[in-house]
């Protein structure tokens, strides 16, 4: 894709592609009637069918509907928990969005847990609301993630990189490795092995990979796992 700045209009690419089916404008662009304007600096980049976005690098998350988040419970106000999922603002979590959950039977969640959760309301002008369970009323892997594990940040683009159908990190880590994982669309990665050597490894190894391509992530991953079998 090319480097594009704010203030740019790609109304031209965008018309092109109107004239044979619908366009779908991602993170980073905006319309203001005729025109599309890019309000976040980075490469223009677009998939078939007529998806344009801006792939930037970013460490700071601005909330949308829908992503998939960690977050870490900062306290309780009332019938909802404050969870801190690192927006300005902490979001809110009812204690009725669990599987099962009612006014009788409650969740049990306390200050410092790590929660695994759904955006339900994404609003520059509203607090932003958490859900732990989907459209079903399942909790689809959702919820508090207990039994240890390690939780770190990482780059935005590198969580796209990780939930990419291409990618094959996870897949070649776990041929070696048994391992949990989530992944948050708010740049924080919650990962949880046999041990805390393995835990530990695992990390790196995804901090790591953030601009290897396919084949050094394959290398490393061997050689890592001949260290973690004592080679």
């Amino acid at each position: 894709g090319s480097v594009v700045v704010p203030g740019d209009d790609i109304r031209s690419l965008v018309d092109l592609e109107k004239e044979q089916k619908q366009v779908i404008l991602g993170p980073g662009l905006r319309r203001e009637g005729e025109r599309v304007l890019v309000i976040k600096p980075g490469l223009l980049r677009r998939k078939d069918p007529g998806v344009f976005w801006i792939d930037s690098h970013a460490k700071r998350y601005v909330a949308q509907r829908g992503d998939n988040v960690l977050g870490v419970v900062l306290g309780k106000a009332g019938d909802m928990f404050r969870v801190d999922i690192g927006t300005s603002e902490p979001a809110c979590l009812s204690y009725l969005a669990f599987e099962g959950a009612t006014k009788k039977n409650r969740p049990n969640v306390n200050p410092g847990d790590v929660v695994y959760s759904k955006l339900l309301v994404a609003s520059r002008d509203m607090e932003a609301e958490l859900v732990c369970v989907d459209s079903y009323g399942k909790k689809a892997g959702m919820g508090v993630l207990d039994g240890g594990g390690l939780m770190f940040n990482v780059p935005l683009h590198t969580v796209r990189k990780l939930l990419n159908p291409d990618s094959v990190l996870l897949t070649t880590l776990g041929k070696n490795i048994p391992f949990e994982i989530a992944v948050g669309m708010n740049g924080r990665v919650w990962v949880r092995a046999r041990s805390v050597k393995e835990t530990i490894c695992l990390a790196n190894a995804i901090e790591c990979s953030e601009y290897m391509t396919n084949q050094q992530i394959q290398a490393m991953c061997s050689k890592l796992a001949d260290v973690l079998a004592g080679f």
